[in-house]
């Protein structure tokens, strides 16, 4: 269990100074790997206005402007939102601010949640805090998909099939689509799960 705030502005912050794509999003060929197979577990679905938290420098949510006719993302390091947003600016309709997944944004307007990449850097009281909220407020028969490596990183507090556990847990969410994909050094796994 990590001893630092991994939830704080200053943590990411500090990742996006050492590195313009600390987690290498853009070039990665497992990354690129992940993200088509998040886009192939939301087909052939379209969707009308999708929430990214944790986008980071954006690199999903461009894809993801693919499948939505509006996106909010946004990201607790300013400096991952304005590498977004030059990323993105050729999307009109994603939106890009900086906030945490803590803060207030209006879950219920959204017809998809994308939680990528998120949910090991907190507590499991508070991730389960966080998924009741969201689980709360989404809209009857809204899309949650998340997707999370499932390797060992020492910046994790949470694996990420204890952050699945505690959404497939959640009495509001009805579990429909899983596939994990084991690789060296980890591997991922996602989950798609409907509103009830």
């Amino acid at each position: 269990m990590s001893s630092r705030d991994t939830t704080s502005a200053a943590f990411f912050e500090a990742k996006y100074s050492d590195a313009v794509d600390p987690w290498n999003f853009e070039a990665d060929a497992y990354e690129q790997f992940r993200y088509q197979a998040i886009l192939n577990a939301l087909s052939p679905y379209r969707y009308q206005y999708a929430w990214e938290p944790g986008c980071s420098i954006g690199v999903l949510t461009a894809k993801l402007a693919s499948v939505c006719d509006r996106v909010d993302a946004c990201d607790i390091s300013e400096t991952a939102v304005r590498r977004a947003r030059i990323r993105c600016s050729e999307f009109p309709a994603v939106q890009l601010r900086c906030a945490a997944v803590t803060e207030d944004a209006p879950i219920g307007d959204y017809d998809l949640i994308v939680l990528s990449e998120i949910g090991y850097y907190f507590s499991l009281s508070e991730w389960q805090f966080q998924v009741e909220r969201i689980a709360n407020g989404m809209q009857h028969g809204a899309t949650l998909l998340a997707a999370h490596w499932l390797g060992y990183s020492p910046d994790h507090i949470l694996s990420g099939d204890a952050v699945h556990q505690a959404l497939s847990r959640n009495a509001h969410l009805k579990h429909e689509y899983e596939e994990r994909h084991p690789q060296a050094g980890g591997g991922f796994r996602i989950d798609r799960w409907r509103r009830a």
